[in-house]
């Protein structure tokens, strides 16, 4: 049972759940509002939100929003195959052709290869549990895991990729290990911030994906930080963001200043925690679709 003073969060997340258990594509649907409430989240350190471009020059939150409108059948198209028991390299057709869809509404511009990866895993995951292919008692992380871990350790690796290229020089594990393991980052850390949030601020859905932003950002090794900033700005990031949330987070007082702050500083020196953002979509969408209690 939840909280009460859950229920502005849950209320927020429902609406992202399918409407039909049997109509997986809706699971598309609910993948890209979540990747909309992440967008319409600020302040988040460095990032696109529907209030300024953080870190970037390129985009803005109008190609967010063109990019989510055309990767949502792909999104819908990968829960399919994942209620249809396909494997991993029918997932990777369908994830090329999300991101080439991608591209072509962002004029080139990457706003979402991480989250089509990620998320579309989780999609795909969230289909075959629907469909009985998998046990419902599962995680959808665990699913991924049991489903499509090896197949993704094994994949082919994108050498000219600004994580792979981290990866290759500062030896981070990134999105590949992350998803292969189940997304322990979601389990972990987004979902526990969530709901710890959500007892500080019960009727701000906002502050809650603030405070599991500035989680996400504290723990993970963002390999678009080390892209961006090297080991110096990861280091500068993960200390800044764990500051806020030891202050007492979104439960401290005059926490949307210090929170801004922290933005400004992010935005000076370039920063911009992409694998945070994607994580924080995906934590929503698990948070959905597995309930904030688990």
């Amino acid at each position: 049972m939840v909280a009460p003073a859950q229920h502005a969060l849950r209320e927020d997340l429902l609406q992202t759940k399918a409407t039909s258990i049997a109509d997986v594509h809706s699971i598309g649907e609910s993948a890209a509002r979540c990747l909309l409430l992440e967008l319409e989240t600020w302040p988040k350190p460095g990032l696109v939100s529907h209030v300024d471009t953080g870190s970037h020059d390129d985009m803005d939150a109008d190609t967010f929003r063109a990019s989510a409108k055309a990767i949502e059948p792909f999104l819908g198209a990968l829960a399919d195959a994942g209620a249809r028991g396909y494997g991993m390299s029918r997932l990777r057709i369908i994830g090329l052709e999300a991101e080439a869809a991608m591209l072509d509404a962002t004029a080139g511009i990457n706003t979402h290869r991480g989250a089509i990866f990620g998320m579309g895993l989780l999609c795909a995951a969230a289909g075959a549990r629907a469909n009985g292919i998998m046990d419902p008692t599962l995680s959808l992380g665990l699913i991924v895991s049991r489903l499509w871990g090896e197949s993704i350790l094994d994949g082919p690796v994108l050498l000219h990729s600004h994580g792979s290229g981290a990866r290759r020089r500062f030896g981070a594990e990134g999105a590949r290990m992350e998803a292969a393991r189940g997304f322990p980052s979601v389990y972990e850390v987004g979902l526990p911030a969530l709901r710890s949030a959500a007892r500080k601020t019960p009727d701000d859905a906002e502050a809650q994906r603030i405070e599991a932003c500035f989680a996400l950002i504290a723990a993970l090794e963002d390999t678009n930080l080390l892209h961006r900033g090297g080991l110096s700005g990861l280091q500068f990031a993960r200390r800044t963001a764990q500051q806020f949330l030891d202050e007492g987070g979104v439960g401290g007082s005059r926490w949307r200043e210090r929170a801004r702050s922290v933005h400004e500083a992010f935005v000076a020196r370039r920063l911009s925690p992409g694998g945070s953002a994607d994580l924080l979509a995906m934590s929503l969408f698990v948070a959905a679709y597995d309930g904030v209690e688990r």
